[in-house]
């Protein structure tokens, strides 16, 4: 799922604050590009851990809606794309049980085949998923 957020840039001491105010969350860079970086980061570490829990992502605030704390502030939109940002940063495995005939395994075993390679290739053909990292 793609989405675009607005988001509010602050002026700090050292740094640049970020606000995502459907989020109801902040983090800060170094500068803007920096900035907008985190906060596309954040925002795709709340979203994929609100759809773990079954919850609903908020939708996303008006832009015209969103209203500077000071005249100095900048606001834009940071866009994330869910499906993307977990593919690319949700690497913990998970463990699975399958069956399979003893002959089978037998032979497997034997030829030393990885299972746990096989398994993720033959799902990602079925599911039409390219493995693009790096």
């Amino acid at each position: 799922m793609k989405a675009v957020y607005p988001v509010l840039l602050s002026r700090g001491k050292e740094r640049i604050i970020v606000f995502v105010p459907d989020f109801n969350i902040n983090t800060q860079g170094v500068d803007e590009a920096d900035a907008i970086e985190m906060a596309r980061d954040a925002i795709g570490i709340m979203g994929i851990d609100m759809e773990d829990e079954n919850e609903v992502l908020p939708t996303p605030t008006n832009f015209a809606n969103v209203q500077k704390n000071n005249e100095s502030d900048i606001l834009t939109l940071v866009d994330v794309d869910f499906t993307e940002y977990r593919r690319k940063n949700d690497m913990k495995s998970v463990k699975k049980n399958c069956t399979i005939p003893s002959w089978l395994n037998f032979e497997a075993e034997k030829a030393g085949v990885n299972f746990s390679s096989i398994l993720q290739a033959a799902l990602k053909q079925e599911l039409k998923i390219a493995d693009n990292r790096i």
